[in-house]
């Protein structure tokens, strides 16, 4: 397998942890998969929810702490490892979190949840890197379009998320019902050959990476062989020691069934995949009673959102389980213990830990 190569800098194989906030994938989780080999991915979706102030001052907490966790990952992943972040485009200060991680020098900003059209103005010049998130090729033509024709910037990989990914999914309800589901695998051949053109035009390349319901060698093989350069699994990383989130958040993972796998409709304004408990059960009949707001996603309404998205991911991090929305992908059943960072990579790339 041939690693991911973003400007100078090359992992040594193809595979990114995906993105997962709230506190998720921090520091630890995203340094050692960078560390181990793979891209580490930083979420910072409120990533300074440990911070002192962060329910007076989330934005603010927010901000200090980017520069905290991507000190902290370097520190384990080594300063020539690539390590990157995600960035949910329905954030309020969305360009504020973009240009303090591209201050900090982080090599790779992946973003989704929304269009991000405006992502090449913030990082013309710089060593970082911009990938967005797509699930359709129509919506891959539309940014690459976008870019080239506003700042003639082409994107520097494309991460295609399908429909068996978890959280927030850039897909219509509709089209996630088994019989009009459309498949990664066609997506991503489509993609594939559309870059292939824009790569040839521009003569720059243009990592292809497939997300969404991927579990082991022979998954990430299949969509190598389909022309992707890569894949982005989030899922199996939660079940590691490394990974920032609670014991609790992990054993949710662990004693989670097939039957218990859920899309819900996020505050967001987006469809999400998640474990149905306790939680999800009680806002499908009655609204929330919503407190605080913390002023994070740009399409929350307070006055008629079921719930908050903040309160019920930070819930979920710390392992306040019952009242706590916890993302996940299509394959959380398959998922029975929690192993090192270290053999889950040996797994993936060797086929054994």
């Amino acid at each position: 397998m041939k690693g991911i190569k973003l400007g100078n800098k090359e992992s040594k194989y193809p595979i990114i942890q995906g993105g997962m906030g709230v506190g998720v994938s921090l520091h630890k989780l995203a340094g050692t998969v960078s560390k181990e080999g793979g891209i580490g991915i930083i979420s910072t979706a409120d990533i300074g929810y440990q911070e002192k102030d962060f329910n007076e001052n989330p934005q603010e907490a927010n901000l200090r702490a980017i520069g905290k966790e991507i000190k902290k990952a370097r520190k384990i992943a080594g300063n020539d490892k690539i390590l990157g972040v995600n960035i949910m485009v329905a954030l309020k200060n969305y360009s504020d979190i973009v240009k303090e991680c591209v201050r900090q020098k982080i090599d790779l900003i992946i973003s989704g949840a929304g269009i991000p059209k405006d992502l090449p103005e913030y990082v013309k010049g710089t060593k970082t890197k911009i990938a967005p998130i797509i699930s359709s090729l129509r919506c891959c033509q539309l940014i690459v379009k976008h870019w080239k024709a506003k700042y003639d910037y082409t994107p520097d990989m494309i991460v295609i998320e399908g429909t068996e990914a978890g959280g927030h999914l850039g897909f219509k309800f509709e089209e996630l019902k088994e019989e009009n589901k459309p498949k990664l695998e066609d997506i991503t051949v489509d993609v594939v050959n559309y870059i292939k053109e824009v790569e040839k035009e521009t003569g720059k390349q243009i990592p292809v990476i497939s997300a969404g319901g991927i579990w082991d060698n022979k998954d990430i093989k299949k969509f190598l062989d389909l022309g992707a350069s890569g894949v982005q699994m989030a899922t199996r990383f939660v079940a590691t020691y490394e990974c920032d989130a609670s014991d609790e958040f992990k054993k949710a993972y662990i004693n989670a069934k097939s039957e218990d796998i859920k899309i819900i409709k996020s505050p967001v304004g987006m469809p999400g995949r998640a474990i149905n408990n306790e939680f999800i059960q009680k806002i499908e009949s009655e609204k929330s009673k919503i407190t605080k707001c913390y002023n994070c996603i740009k399409t929350c309404d307070i006055q008629n959102t079921p719930y908050c998205i903040t309160k019920a991911l930070i819930n979920a991090v710390k392992g306040n389980t019952k009242e706590a929305l916890i993302f996940c992908g299509s394959n959380v059943d398959k998922i029975k213990e929690i192993v090192s960072v270290h053999n889950l990579m040996n797994e993936l790339v060797y086929g054994h830990s």
